[in-house]
């Protein structure tokens, strides 16, 4: 799947088998970019020719960095032992220039940004690695486990538009297309079917996952018009509740007529939306709220922002 962050709309959409790996896909997702646009993925994507082709076309990326990728300076072509290297940095991040990519095969220009975490994450990190590798009956390398103390993020964006500060809040971005997977199961309950057969399991899909896409390009709408007028933001749980309340009215004017059925819903609109506006938390700001509180002249690069796949 594929999610356009500043316009709200899915770009990409395929249904395939829950065992298809992420990567299978990454070869695709440089036909989905544009000159500046800003490609936010998880490191299950990660790919070096895939990145290459990214920066061929002037396209930015933003991801998590492969522990065991190999590494070199940028300027001497020095190779980098990370874990020596970031021992002996003494801040909370670090920046570096870098070459991607075993020597003699085309390489990724880019920087590699090192943010320090607390210790308490640390160990936990560190907990989830060797229970995961004792299930698998293998052992964690001291490598990985030092390099538990740092979150490591790739991206071919310049430092003059993307300042280390930022980068956390930037890729935290990147979880709104988890939190859409979260909401088309728990109230689209895409996951659940009470049909046995194929022709009919693949129309309930489809139909929930069009009337999904209609229901985002409205939310998105309604979320940029709110914000920009009353600094507030709109539920994508509260929409989805309010028109699923009205979906046998709208089915019965959409067999009739579909301007009926698109009169109905523009004069339900203005009354639905004041519901179902997000509550102010002081506690926890939103990602839109965290962008604003860092922001930067990097806004101003066009970001269709993630593309990206969920397991």
């Amino acid at each position: 799947m594929a999610y356009d962050y500043k316009r709200g709309a899915l770009d990409f959409l395929e249904v395939t088998p829950g065992t298809v790996p992420d990567n299978r896909y990454t070869e695709h997702l440089p036909g989905l970019l544009q000159t500046d646009d800003l490609l936010l993925i998880d490191q299950g994507y990660f790919k070096l020719q895939t990145l290459l082709e990214i920066a061929a076309k002037g396209a930015f990326f933003l991801t998590r960095f492969p522990v065991r990728t190999v590494v070199q300076e940028a300027r001497t072509l020095a190779p980098i032992d990370l874990a020596m290297h970031l021992s002996q940095v003494e801040g909370p991040t670090c920046d570096l220039d870098v070459l991607m990519g075993r020597p003699r095969v085309p390489q990724v220009a880019c920087r590699l940004i090192a943010l320090r975490v607390s210790d308490h994450v640390a160990n936990a990190r560190r907990r989830r690695l060797k229970t995961d590798a004792k299930r698998k009956g293998r052992t964690v390398s001291t490598h990985h486990l030092r390099m538990c103390d740092w979150t490591l993020l790739i991206t071919t964006v310049p430092s003059q538009w993307l300042p280390v500060e930022m980068v956390r809040a930037l890729y935290t971005v990147r979880w709104q297309i988890e939190l859409l997977f979260k909401q088309l199961k728990s109230i689209l309950r895409v996951h659940h079917s009470t049909t046995g057969k194929e022709p009919r399991l693949r129309c309930e899909l489809y139909g929930k996952l069009i009337g999904a896409v209609l229901i985002h390009r409205i939310h998105a709408a309604e979320t940029t018009r709110y914000w920009n007028t009353h600094r507030r933001e709109v539920s994508m749980d509260k929409l989805y509740t309010r028109v699923q309340e009205r979906a046998f009215t709208l089915l019965r004017l959409l067999l009739a007529s579909v301007h009926d059925a698109e009169a109905y819903l523009r004069d339900q609109l203005p009354r639905i939306i004041p519901a179902c506006l997000k509550e102010r938390q002081r506690s926890r700001m939103t990602t839109l709220e965290c962008l604003e509180a860092q922001y930067d002249p990097v806004l101003a690069i066009r970001v269709p922002a993630m593309k990206t796949r969920a397991a």
